[in-house]
């Protein structure tokens, strides 16, 4: 028979406001957490950029940027996957697979540092054909030369490329921002020849195009001819002008077009990509800065674009990515955004749902059983066991949907506010939006409808089973019996949480990192099971230095011990606050202390000079420098655990050039086993926090995958301790070339000084270069601190809420307490004193279940004991005491006011 709404639950609700108050703000908070992680994880899965470089591009040829493994075994085996460092690039030797097909274009982009310090973007040449740039004076770049974005800057020019400092000679200007080659040079420059950051492949231009200007030979790109020279006889007749629209097949117009002659697949463009040059400059028609700005090639028709991709599917073979769509954007941000979302939507998402349903259960209970009294007295004047339960769901049914409704306004005001913060810190690319469709809120709704369903069904079974002739004797005394259903499950809970606590206590690495994580949950769902008899406990233990405080404390903790149930319906919230908030916020603190002391203990150079130029290891060191390493600072993903249960994880790395005793000579990263002697390429120094993630010890291969997700398994020939401040993995710059971004040195770590450094770059000390990698960890101190923010501050509302109930559930037994001779003020005292047991039997549970969380986890990832400073812990403290004092003494007052 479906639930409708009677009369009973409309009188409920019309005549005890206060407890439906109560149920309708948890709801209504629980809606607004889940909601809130739905809408941040919806975002992270349909998160997208728009594809601005390549926009104009049908197809993109690049490498996949996640590194895949498999992991597990047999029936259960799965694939973990992870994103590359930096990015993975495609073979060059593809473009000869390619040139039948199309134009294929090769793309690299790599930084350069003009002789001020100021650093640009470097392209090819031939990009311009996709991506609209046009000169706005001279030529197109050849063997030698470079075209400079902006106005300035004619004659030659000094670079610091990825492979060392060249001299080039500027030919032209261009719009925007940026620096070009000729392709063929771009790719030398970029210290990768081999490899491409992708390859734009654009439809073949149709032999009688109106396209613009007579083609050049592929190979003039690169010759130093003079302008007048460079242009080379076409098919047809050369147009005199650089403006032509773009032909129906979608070719780029301009100066630097490559208008295919009608010779067949031996068209410029086929040359251009299977020579690797650029593509030639046209002769201008009223001298060298009359040169129009090329046209970005239109994208051809749907069906067009399929048959592309499809055949240059067939080309690659599986070698490379074919990229059409939104997926063309290729933005590294974006996929750390995806997953950065999805963490928080999912994993914290999933804590805070957890959370917020348990609290949310805990105040629905406590609302039904305030009213066993009523439930007795229906079941002693005839009502049914099923007219009790459909009571207590059609108040559910009332108080859920509107609750969930406008929980759903809150969320998704948390989710932008979230959202955007995450976006003005540049953790989000500024062309995602927020996405927040029905069914994140939809899913909160129903969390909540479905979390005051069962939590008012299993706290309506008991008064709807009892027979009618004890429902009144019953319903007199709190029960006593704990339950038979969460007894055990709690008893469960905790031994659960125990054996976690030993295995993350003897444990090591992530194994350890793993179980200490598991701590905290099975902890708490120990709590909020065991709840009667947890607080039964603490009134016995904390209630002993009551007896002897006075009439009211001594009545404060009969009273605490009289009702259990009610009490731990409000030591559960406070618990959930203090745990969870602590355990987020010292353990940031924690890793923030131990980096803090490695650097300081580790860092032995006197000087650090950020961006030194690319041949600075060549350099002979300044009169005062007793030693000077060149350090490349990036991360490499390390393939942690053993067997089949194998999982990837980003480290940060330092990559030296030179000796590891030179290196030794600038840092001590704290060496227990081996020696950094011993480093050469083909080897790896690690931090132990890592080595025993990875199973793996002196002598042993660690598997690695290389900044461009290259695969490496370098023998480990130091094992240090000071990883997490300095640098988890420690390898030789040698064993990095071609597969980094920008192989030149990130710092010069130097001991001594001189005043030359500074012609080198920035220089800086110790405490300078310590107090910069502090505000790199910026991000994750805030996001922590939300983190703890949001769950502590549910929790806490949930907690005062709980407590406001409780007060006002209790109006009729506090003026009892009045007519038998208290005074106001004794009553007020036993409920301070009850505020006081209540908030310190949560802050001591709440302090140990985030002690027991963190002394392993902090062993774990820092090698120490975690670092709880005792102003922030005591702020803790003290806002706990002053919500359990004020969601007292607050409604207190307001119940033993005089009526009238």
């Amino acid at each position: 028979m479906p639930l409708r709404p009677n009369g009973l639950a409309r009188a409920a609700v019309r005549f005890r406001p206060a407890a439906f108050a109560g149920t309708f703000i948890a709801l209504l908070m629980t809606v607004a957490i889940v909601s809130a992680c739905g809408i941040l994880l919806e975002t992270g899965l349909r998160a997208q950029a728009p594809p601005t470089r390549y926009a104009a591009v049908p197809v993109v040829i690049a490498a996949d940027q996640q590194v895949h493994m498999r992991s597990g075994s047999g029936e259960g085996a799965y694939e973990v996957s992870a994103p590359v460092p930096e990015r993975a690039r495609v073979d060059a030797a593809l473009l000869d697979r390619l040139a039948p097909l199309g134009r294929a274009v090769p793309d690299v982009v790599f930084p350069v540092r003009d002789a001020t310090g100021a650093t640009s973007e470097a392209y090819g040449w031939g990009s311009t054909a996709f991506t609209g740039t046009g000169l706005s004076a001279g030529r197109a770049p050849g063997a030698g030369e470079v075209v400079l974005g902006g106005a300035g800057g004619d004659g030659r020019v000094s670079l610091e490329t990825p492979v060392g400092k060249r001299e080039f000679r500027v030919v032209g200007h261009a719009e925007g921002q940026g620096v070009w080659f000729s392709d063929a040079e771009a790719r030398a420059l970029s210290g990768h020849p081999d490899t491409l950051d992708a390859i734009a492949l654009l439809p073949a231009a149709a032999p009688a195009s109106a396209a613009g200007s007579a083609a050049a030979p592929a190979s003039a790109a690169d010759s130093a001819a003079a302008p007048a020279s460079a242009a080379a006889p076409a098919a047809g007749p050369a147009s005199a002008s650089a403006t032509g629209p773009a032909s129906a097949a979608g070719s780029a117009a301009g100066p630097a077009s490559a208008a295919a002659p009608a010779a067949g697949p031996a068209s410029a463009a086929g040359q251009a990509s299977a020579s690797a040059s650029g593509p030639a400059p046209a002769a201008p028609a009223a001298g060298p800065a009359s040169a129009a700005a090329p046209a970005p090639a239109s994208a051809p028709a749907a069906g067009s674009g399929e048959r592309l991709a499809a055949a240059a599917e067939a080309a690659v073979a599986g070698r490379a990515e074919v990229l059409t769509g939104a997926d063309r954007a290729m933005d590294p941000a974006l996929a750390g955004a995806k997953d950065l979302l999805t963490a928080l939507g999912g994993s914290f998402g999933g804590t805070a749902t957890l959370v917020a349903v348990f609290t949310a259960a805990g105040t629905v209970a406590l609302s039904v059983g305030q009213r066993s009294r009523e439930f007795a007295l229906l079941r002693a004047v005839g009502a049914t066991p099923r007219q009790i339960r459909r009571t207590v769901a059609t108040e559910a049914l009332l108080v859920a949907p509107a609750a969930g409704a406008l929980g759903c306004l809150p969320g998704y005001a948390l989710a932008s506010w979230w959202f955007g913060r995450l976006k003005a810190k540049g953790a989000v690319p500024d062309a995602v939006e927020l996405s927040a469709s029905w069914i994140p809120l939809a899913a909160a709704v129903g969390i909540g409808l479905a979390t005051a369903l069962l939590a008012g069904w299993a706290a309506a079974r008991r008064p709807a089973r009892i027979r009618p002739g004890q429902a009144l004797a019953a319903a007199a005394v709190e029960r006593l019996r704990p339950g038979w259903i969460r007894t055990p499950l709690g008893l469960a809970a905790l031994a659960g949480g125990a054996a976690c606590a030993g295995l993350a206590a003897t444990g090591s690495g992530a194994d350890a990192a793993d179980a200490s994580l598991g701590v905290v949950m099975l902890f708490m769902l120990a709590v909020a099971l065991l709840g009667p008899l947890i607080a039964r406990a603490c009134a016995a233990v904390l209630g002993l230095p009551l007896r002897v405080g006075g009439p009211s404390a001594s009545l404060a903790a009969a009273n605490s011990r009289t009702h259990a149930r009610r009490l731990a319906s409000a030591i559960t919230p406070i618990v959930l606050a203090m745990a969870f908030s602590s355990t987020l916020v010292f353990l940031h603190t924690s890793e923030d202390r131990a980096v803090l002391r490695q650097q300081e203990t580790g860092l032995l150079a006197d000087h650090i000079v950020t961006a030194p130029p690319s041949d600075v290891a060549n350099r002979p060191l300044p009169a005062g420098v007793t030693a000077a390493v060149p350090v490349t600072r990036t991360s490499v993903l390390a393939v942690l655990g053993s067997g089949a249960d194998r999982w990837m994880q980003s480290a940060t790395a330092q990559a030296v050039t030179g000796s590891g005793a030179d290196l030794a000579q600038v840092q001590d990263l704290g060496v227990r086993e081996g020696s950094l002697a011993a480093l050469r390429p083909g080897t790896v120094a690690v931090d132990r926090t890592l080595a025993d993630s990875a199973k793996a010890g002196l002598g042993d291969r660690l598997h690695l995958h290389l900044p461009d997700g290259t695969a490496a398994a370098p023998e480990i020939v130091a094992v240090y301790t000071r990883g997490l401040g300095l640098g988890v993995v420690t390898l030789p710059a040698a064993d990095l070339t071609g597969h980094i971004t920008s192989p030149a040195p990130t710092e010069l770590l130097v001991r001594g000084g001189s005043p030359a450094l500074a012609e080198l770059g920035a220089v800086t000390d110790r405490k300078g270069w310590t107090a910069a990698q502090d505000q790199g960890r910026e991000l994750n101190a805030w996001a922590n601190t939300t983190m703890a923010a949001v769950l502590g501050g549910f929790a806490a509302v949930a907690a005062a809420n709980t407590l406001v109930m409780t007060v006002l559930d209790r109006r009729r037994e506090l003026r009892m307490l009045r007519l038998v001779g208290s005074t106001r003020r004794q009553v007020l005292r036993m409920l301070r004193w009850e505020a006081l047991l209540i908030t310190g039997a949560g802050i001591t549970l709440g302090s140990a279940i985030a002690l027991a969380t963190l002394f392993p986890l902090t062993r774990a990832l820092t090698g120490a004991a975690p670092h709880i400073p005792p102003l922030l812990y005591g702020s803790f403290v003290a806002a706990a005491l002053l919500l359990g004092l004020a969601s007292t003494t607050l409604p207190a007052r307001r119940a033993l006011r005089p009526a009238g």
